[in-house]
């Protein structure tokens, strides 16, 4: 799969998804090995969702990275699994709290024909809802490294819904694709269904643009060679287990701006394992980093100051802080202001330039892109801080469910390529 360079002005770049063959044994010797699979993402500039072109039928589904499981509008005729199965119970296992049920299709319900039902979660307006445990049909496309080769459909275990969880979703959604580490996610069920890694890539757009989700093991090369994928695997962050779900929290010890620490207060970014709170963690249905306001207000402290030379604008809602962008340098990794960097285990950070943490809202005014969390930001679990999906976009983000690890590439535009220059033309070089 290509990724070519975005700009006329810049030495072309081809960025290519090449397969990694999984071992392969005698008993296996005459079969093919399993291949990749990409999939199309989209950014709605409305809702500042994303969502992944995956659903036989064509409709989208939202893509919620810390969700547990697939849901989606049904037909009213639909296949249904038994209160009884394994599966059931796996299903509800991972019930909202918020969530209580109602009459009939409990797991374990003793009636002959009883179905499984489960409580699918819209993480927009924080409602759920009933739907039978189902069979959803999917699809996406198989790659041989180089060019998308031929459709590959395939069943996964999801929940019906009932058509007002679609309430705040992008327009022609039909529900919600969990990617979360638990065992009826997407990543999870690729993996089982096509005998693939239980491995996958996100690589998010910006807002009119189209990304990636690929799933399986793949390279991806930029000429002159530069392995992206490799590197991430050999520079892991591990993956901190939060007992209450099964969304993405990553160790950070620290947070500074312009290489200077900020001032928060000790073991403010810790995850309670007892409680399952705090922590940092990843989320796709965030529009912003949100924060908690003992880390929100030092944070926003130390970029004031560290910008003092830039003119300000009024404040946009939502955001707190905008600056003039006449005022405003610029640079590859957007606008020329202090670097905000997480600060990792053995001494790496997770960069942020100015790409990252300014938000253009018109022509003339750009904002601070961080966010103070409430009532209004809170989501079940209450990290300290929430990695949204601004910061999130055109970053590489690989993750292993075998290993319990991740890798990030940082901005994309430092080796003048992004998220949307994945080619999903079938057949084209």
């Amino acid at each position: 799969m290509a990724l070519h360079g975005s700009s006329p002005l810049l030495p072309l770049l081809m960025l290519s998804l090449l397969l990694v063959p999984p071992p392969t044994t005698a008993a296996a010797g005459h079969r093919p090995p399993s291949k990749p699979i990409l999939a199309r993402l989209d950014k709605d500039p409305s809702t500042s969702l994303y969502t992944i072109f995956i659903k036989s039928g064509g409709a989208p589904l939202v893509v919620n990275l810390a969700g547990p499981l697939i849901w989606s509008t049904c037909a009213p005729a639909h296949r249904t699994i038994p209160c009884s199965s394994s599966v059931c119970r796996v299903a509800n296992r991972s019930r909202p709290a918020s969530c209580a049920y109602t009459s009939g299709g409990q797991p374990g319900s003793a009636g002959r024909h009883c179905a499984c039902t489960a409580s699918p979660y819209n993480p927009v307006t924080g409602q759920c809802g009933r739907g039978d445990v189902t069979a959803v049909p999917l699809a996406a496309n198989a790659t041989d490294g180089k060019n998308p080769l031929f459709p590959v459909s395939f069943s996964a275990v999801g929940s019906c819904a009932p058509d007002g969880l679609l309430t705040s979703l992008p327009s022609g959604a039909a529900g919600v694709v969990g990617l979360s580490r638990l065992p009826l996610s997407l990543p999870s069920q690729v993996a089982s269904a096509l005998k693939v890694a239980k491995e996958f890539a996100l690589c998010l757009p910006g807002g009119g643009d189209s990304g990636a989700a690929i799933f399986g093991p793949f390279q991806l090369l930029a000429a002159p060679p530069v392995e992206l994928a490799e590197r991430l695997r050999s520079e892991p962050v591990p993956l901190v287990r939060n007992p209450r779900n099964g969304a993405y929290y990553f160790r950070v010890t620290g947070i500074a701006v312009n290489l200077v620490r900020v001032p928060i207060p000790r073991h403010a970014l810790d995850l309670s394992a007892r409680r399952g709170t705090g922590g940092v963690t990843l989320s796709t249905v965030t529009p912003y980093t949100t924060l908690r306001s003992d880390v929100y207000r030092p944070l926003l402290r130390a970029f004031d100051a560290a910008t003092g030379g830039i003119p300000r604008a009024p404040p946009v809602t939502p955001f707190e802080m905008c600056y003039q962008v006449s005022a405003l340098g610029s640079t590859r990794l957007g606008f020329g202001v202090a670097n905000i960097d997480l600060m990792l285990d053995g001494g790496r950070n997770w960069t942020l330039p100015g790409g990252s943490s300014l938000a253009q809202v018109d022509e003339q005014t750009a904002c601070f892109a961080f966010l103070e969390m409430g009532s209004a930001t809170a989501v079940p679990g209450s990290p300290a801080v929430i990695l949204g999906g601004f910061q999130l976009e055109n970053h590489l983000l690989l993750f292993d469910l075998e290993k319990g690890t991740m890798g990030f590439s940082g901005l994309l535009a430092g080796i003048r390529t992004g998220c949307s220059n994945f080619n999903f033309t079938m057949g084209s070089s």
